[in-house]
């Protein structure tokens, strides 16, 4: 998630909310059974709790982010959905990192056997210099370990450095596969992919081997437990052809454009797409939008919430849902409205903030703090 725009819990506040998750998305146990063994089908997203808490790369307020530690903890507090962001190693597996450029959530900087591997690229048009996912073969990305991405923010997460591998995401649809049947219900994932015209110019294409083994694992059709999404409306178009699973288009903010647009001299921006015009044509062939929080209410200079726009209203008339982008406790992430104290790294008014977004409308969100959101969720719902 999080494109350009852009403490550990209480155990009250964890048990609560994974009493409270399980109980919000609990279904009858023998149907939820047969559904599981058959990859979900019978299930629809439109059955999901609404507000949908989805895991932004897992529970990733409180583990380093895309690890089956991070997944595991959302799943635990009772997150509705789990997020992956996937990209691909250079003999062609799909692995779940937000970036490709794994410097700052691994520890290969600390393997002198890779230093050579260190590179300047052009990704999506930014200059990157680090290490970089294509560049490695799986069974040599298995030997780096996972480390949290941003330590001054969230120094509890260092705890955890070291403690898991970069998992594939066969590895997460298997881990869903078995949670699932423990729990008598299917695991809803959110599978976004990563910069895709830019791993296909390199011969790495995302969406067929994504196919594969969403048909592998039985979450191919219309009613599985999984959404696709990706900022490029193509890579959403090309999975249309290959699956029947909900897709999802994202919005970066308002003056920028999907990269695939720039490389196929679309002048549209995202600020075109989001009209109602636009929003017909995403509905051609995805069933939601993922905005930018700023398109669903923007802020003024000094980072205090105005009004909402029509988008909630407009996308929901073409029949979209929202799935806006992402909730987090800390202030330095929060509407200037919310925060509390000077301390940037402090918890601020995230409840507040929560019930100013749900009041538009949205039909879910994104958080990396599943339990604040499961109970900013339920006292939204009353």
């Amino acid at each position: 998630m999080t494109q350009g725009a852009s403490r550990s819990p209480g155990r009250r506040t964890v048990l609560g909310a994974a009493v409270l998750g399980t109980a919000a998305i609990g279904v009858g146990s023998t149907t939820a059974q047969a559904d599981e063994r058959h990859g979900g089908h019978g299930s629809s997203y439109k059955d999901l709790p609404v507000p949908t808490v989805i895991a932004h790369r897992g529970a990733s307020g409180y583990r380093p982010e895309h690890t089956l530690g991070s997944y595991q903890l959302a799943l635990d507090m009772g997150a509705h959905v789990i997020e992956q962001d996937l990209v691909p190693t250079k003999d062609g597996h799909l692995v779940c990192r937000h970036e490709n450029d794994i410097t700052g959530t691994t520890d290969v900087a600390a393997h002198p056997e890779f230093a050579s591997r260190k590179a300047t690229k052009s990704v999506d048009g930014v200059s990157l210099t680090g290490w970089f996912t294509e560049d490695f073969t799986l069974a040599e990305l298995k030997t780096l370990r996972a480390k949290e991405r941003i330590p001054g923010t969230r120094q509890e997460n260092t705890l955890y450095d070291g403690r898991w591998a970069v998992p594939t995401f066969e590895e997460v649809l298997r881990w869903a596969e078995k949670e699932g049947r423990r729990r008598g219900r299917p695991v809803w994932l959110h599978v976004e992919t990563k910069h895709p015209t830019y791993f296909r110019k390199l011969g790495l294409g995302l969406e067929e081997p994504l196919a594969r083994l969403l048909r592998r694992y039985g979450r191919d059709r219309r009613n599985s437990p999984v959404f696709l999404q990706s900022f490029e409306p193509s890579s959403m178009q090309r999975m249309a052809k290959l699956v029947s699973s909900p897709r999802v288009v994202l919005f970066d903010a308002a003056d920028t454009r999907p990269w695939d647009f720039v490389q196929a001299g679309d002048p549209r921006t995202v600020a075109d797409l989001v009209k109602p015009s636009g929003l017909q044509w995403i509905s051609s062939f995805a069933q939601g939008i993922g905005p930018w929080v700023d398109l669903i209410i923007p802020k003024d200079a000094n980072g205090r919430l105005t009004e909402p726009t029509t988008l909630v209203r407009d996308a929901h008339a073409k029949g979209l849902i929202l799935h806006p982008y992402t909730m987090r406790n800390e202030n330095s992430f929060l509407p200037a409205d919310f925060r509390r104290g000077s301390d940037p790294n402090a918890y601020g008014d995230v409840f507040g903030a929560y019930k100013a977004y749900f009041d538009t409308g949205i039909d879910g969100i994104f958080t990396d703090n599943p339990d604040t959101g499961l109970l900013a969720a339920a006292d939204f719902r009353g």
